[in-house]
């Protein structure tokens, strides 16, 4: 994509998104917001909780009403030095790694990833418990060693299944939803960066709420106060919520990413960053915003 090709967007939607096992998830939210300086604004789930399967109909049936950029907190893809391994004897594409976690994980419910870390062959990589093994790696993308190098955070390897910080068996469900999107939305979505978008279609970026806390000035830390929220909405060139007291970060990190997705699109290097050649194009992805240090 050249840099005089970033795409415009009339709709902004950001999700904050769990791997948990269950029928919904407190740790799932959705906010949205149009172009312009408008405050964005909480999308309440079915019955006031989201799960994964509610947020892929809900995505189906808006996304063709109106063009949207659409971050989610997930890997779109694995480290391709391990999941290759996976494919013995060819070159695997994320389009050949995402089949591949449909075909293992087909019957579990709610777009559940985790047969996919314990099949025989693919799930070789990924370290489920106790002490590091010998062969464990903590193998990263290269959007991930970007993110450390731009003084974003560290971002966990999704091939480590240990502790509350995990995001293994969140990326493996995103990758499902993601699959899923495309089969039902033909023509009308692209995930970025596999994907050229096309006038008048839907995108899907990978985000790393983090990222957007860094450039407003919140460093790593998570926001749960109101008053911090609408500060770092302002420094995104939003109108504040004008929200007191406390705040989920669930909520803060949905609400803030809404308006730094807003902020960012406009940005034509955050469509070609450094480091995104054809291979990790067509391989890894890329964490929307990272290699925009000083941008």
């Amino acid at each position: 994509m050249s840099k005089a090709a970033a795409p415009a967007f009339g709709r902004f939607i950001a999700i904050d998104w769990s791997g948990a096992r269950g029928k919904r998830y407190a740790g799932i939210a959705v906010a949205e917001c149009v172009a312009g300086d408008a405050a964005p604004r909480l999308v309440e789930g079915p019955g006031g909780w989201w799960s994964r399967t509610a947020v892929f109909e809900w995505l189906r049936a808006e996304l063709p009403r109106e063009p949207a950029l659409v971050g989610i907190d997930c890997a779109f893809s694995l480290p391709f030095a391990v999941a290759a391994r996976g494919f013995p004897g060819r070159q695997a594409t994320v389009f050949d790694l995402w089949d591949a976690v449909e075909e293992v994980c087909a019957g579990e419910p709610d777009f559940g990833g985790g047969p996919f870390a314990s099949h025989p062959l693919h799930g070789l990589g990924f370290w489920h418990g106790g002490p590091q093994p010998d062969w464990y790696e903590d193998p990263h993308r290269a959007t991930e060693w970007a993110c450390r190098a731009d003084g974003l955070g560290h971002p966990q390897s999704p091939y480590k299944l240990i502790g509350s910080k995990q995001v293994g068996k969140g990326a493996l469900a995103g990758m499902r939803v993601l699959s899923a999107l495309r089969t039902a939305l033909p023509g009308r979505l692209a995930v970025w960066p596999f994907e050229d978008p096309a006038p008048g279609t839907s995108v899907m970026v990978e985000i790393y709420p983090r990222l957007f806390l860094k450039h407003t000035g919140f460093g790593q830390r998570k926001i749960r106060d109101g008053a911090e929220m609408d500060e770092a909405l302002r420094r995104l060139g939003s109108h504040p919520l004008q929200r007191s007291g406390m705040v989920s970060d669930h909520d803060s990190d949905a609400l803030v990413s809404a308006a730094g997705l807003r902020w960012l699109a406009a940005k034509a290097a955050a469509w070609t960053p450094p480091g995104l050649d054809d291979t990790v194009r067509r391989q890894e992805g890329w964490i929307f915003g990272v290699g925009m240090t000083g941008s």
